[in-house]
C-alpha cells in the first residue's frame, strides 16, 4: 500500500509508508490471531504469549514492563498494544523513538472482532481470516435473557472478580449468563469471599490470570458452586473464541 494515515481504537493517527512486515504484540489474545494469520511478519511477542505453542519468536518480557530496547532492536514497523493490558507510557516511549504503535480498544466480543478485522484488512492488508468469519458465526446474535447467575473471579488473596464494561463480562452475557458483579462501580473490584459465594450463583475460576485449580479455588465456597474453566477461552479474543461458547458452556453445565 501507499504510505498511509490511519486512526487506532483511540482515534490516535497511526502513519505507515506501508503495510507493516515485521510486528511486534504485546497482546497475548492479538499474538495468537497474527500467529495463526500472518506469522512470517510476527518478530516479537511478550512472555505471557503462549499461544499458539511452540511459538518461536523474540520475546520482550511482559505487557506491564516491556523491554523497549529489545523491541527497538527488532526494527518493527509496527507495535501493537491494548488499551487496558498495556501502560500509555510505555506507548509514548515506543512512540517518541519513532516505532508506530497501533493501539486496541476492546470491550465487547463485537467489538473485539471489528477491532482486529481492522488491523487485518486495513492496517495488515491481508484480509479478513478464516477464524474471524467462524468467530463472528458462532457469537453473533442478540444477548439473550440470563438463564444462570455466575460470578467470574480472577484473583485471590485479595479476591478480585470481573465487575463492569469488560470483554468478559460482555462474553458471559453472550452465553445466557448474567454477571452477578456487572453493576459494580468497578470494572474488577475487590471482593470478599461473601459478596460471590451466595446460593443460587456458579462462581467461574478460571486458570489465568491467577491459577485456580481443583486443590485451590473450590475449598474457599460453601453455598456457591464453582466451576473450573479456562481462563483463555474466557479472557481471550481472537481464534480462542471459535469454538469457545460451547466448551464454556459444557464446563459450566457439568
Amino acid at each position: 500500500m501507499p504510505a498511509v494515515t490511519l486512526a487506532d481504537d483511540l482515534a490516535y493517527a497511526v502513519s505507515l509508508p506501508r503495510a507493516p512486515r515485521r510486528v511486534v504484540s504485546l497482546v497475548p489474545s492479538i499474538t495468537e490471531a497474527l500467529a495463526t494469520t500472518c506469522p512470517e511478519r510476527l518478530v516479537g511477542a511478550t512472555d505471557w504469549c503462549t499461544h499458539p505453542e511452540g511459538l518461536a519468536v523474540q520475546r520482550v518480557r511482559g505487557t506491564k514492563n516491556p523491554d523497549l530496547k529489545a523491541i527497538a532492536t527488532l526494527a518493527p514497523d509496527l507495535v501493537v498494544a491494548n488499551k487496558e493490558e498495556n501502560r500509555e507510557l510505555d506507548v509514548r516511549r515506543l512512540r517518541a523513538d519513532g516505532i508506530p504503535v497501533w493501539v486496541t480498544d476492546i470491550e465487547t466480543v463485537p467489538g473485539a472482532l471489528d477491532s482486529l478485522e481492522r488491523l487485518f484488512v486495513e492496517v495488515l492488508e491481508v484480509g479478513t481470516p478464516d477464524w474471524l468469519v467462524s468467530a463472528r458465526r458462532e457469537w453473533d446474535g442478540p444477548v439473550t435473557e440470563p438463564t444462570v447467575d455466575v460470578a467470574v473471579a480472577i484473583w485471590r488473596d485479595p479476591w478480585m472478580a470481573v465487575g463492569r464494561d469488560t470483554f468478559t463480562g460482555d462474553l458471559v452475557s453472550r452465553l445466557g449468563w448474567r454477571n452477578v458483579l456487572a453493576d459494580d462501580a468497578d470494572r474488577y473490584p475487590h471482593v470478599a469471599v461473601a459478596d460471590l459465594d451466595r446460593e443460587g450463583v456458579t462462581v467461574l475460576l478460571p486458570d489465568e490470570p491467577y491459577v485456580f485449580s481443583a486443590t485451590d479455588g473450590p475449598e474457599a465456597f460453601t453455598q456457591a458452586r464453582t466451576a473450573l474453566v479456562s481462563g483463555r477461552l474466557l479472557t481471550w479474543y481472537g481464534p480462542s473464541l471459535v469454538g469457545a461458547k460451547a466448551a464454556l458452556t459444557t464446563a459450566v453445565n457439568a
